[in-house]
């Protein structure tokens, strides 16, 4: 991946859907409560079509789907699948796999697999969609793969969108996005680098204490629009934790030139964007 032909890295977007299976009705319920809390389309682009919109745009993505078929009974799309495209479209894609944390020793196997013969750069986990507390040691053979490699690892945080307005919230516990959460993960797997997945409402302040407290600690801003983020979150990104936050959108929910764009007036200093929209990222990543 050439840097200088990107002007951004969405370190947060999702693939949905499957180009070879139809989408998962259970899932597809989600979609349209999703879709409605985020005022978004409901159609979801396939992987082809995500690659190209973000081609054109100029900006890099780590793209991965949400492995929750024990806690939410819906079929994921396949990791190798995400990868095979990634592979393909390396000048500006990067494949995450996600793993439901159930799996435990068999899901490190496929975690090894992935990173040894399919180019996966990093893993994602969502432990409200996922029904598993961050720190079950169910989860920790997986861990133990990825801090091995000293891979990146996304953890959802804070409210979910996925589930809002349903009946019991779909079945999904909120206090599994609780950051503080995944400070034993933290400490636990000093050689993962662990970005803790958008501003974290109601937890905020959990999120920027672990950023500013643990060196292997980043924040994505991905799932709000600017506009809404709590003032302590640009406080700090202009200050303490301007090399600790990371740009995200959480597309296909919300498009990143529309977060871009409100990204640019709600005061971030001129000297900071450049390390959210790249230059953070590709270190944590370890493109640079």
């Amino acid at each position: 991946m050439n840097l200088d032909k990107i002007r951004a890295i969405d370190v947060h977007v999702h693939a949905e859907v499957s180009c070879h299976d139809p989408e998962d009705p259970v899932m597809g319920k989600f979609f349209d409560a999703a879709s409605a809390y985020f005022k978004a389309p409901r159609e979801r682009p396939k992987i082809p079509e995500i690659i190209e919109l973000y081609r054109e745009s100029q900006i890099a993505l780590c793209l991965f789907t949400v492995d929750c078929e024990s806690g939410m009974g819906a079929k994921r799309v396949s990791n190798y699948e995400i990868a095979e495209f990634a592979q393909k479209n390396d000048d500006i894609c990067l494949a995450f796999a996600s793993i439901d944390p159930h799996k435990g020793k068999y899901g490190a196997r496929e975690a090894r697999d992935l990173i040894e013969n399919h180019g996966v750069k990093g893993f994602k986990f969502h432990g409200i969609a996922q029904n598993a507390h961050p720190a079950d040691r169910m989860a920790y053979p997986i861990y133990e793969v990825i801090n091995e490699y000293k891979l990146p690892v996304i953890f959802h945080t804070g409210h979910s969108g996925m589930g809002t307005g349903m009946r019991g919230g779909g079945g999904m516990r909120l206090k599994y996005g609780q950051p503080m959460l995944i400070d034993d993960v933290a400490v636990d797997f000093p050689d993962m680098k662990i970005i803790l997945a958008h501003p974290s409402w109601p937890w905020v302040d959990e999120s920027l204490s672990m950023a500013l407290h643990k060196d292997n600690v980043f924040i994505d801003l991905s799932g709000w629009s600017p506009k809404y983020f709590m003032p302590q979150i640009i406080r700090y990104a202009n200050t303490q934790l301007k090399k600790k936050m990371l740009f995200g959108s959480d597309f296909p929910l919300i498009h990143p030139d529309k977060w871009i764009k409100a990204a640019q007036e709600v005061g971030f200093k001129e000297e900071v964007m450049p390390l959210i929209m790249k230059d953070n990222a590709a270190r944590v990543l370890g493109l640079s």
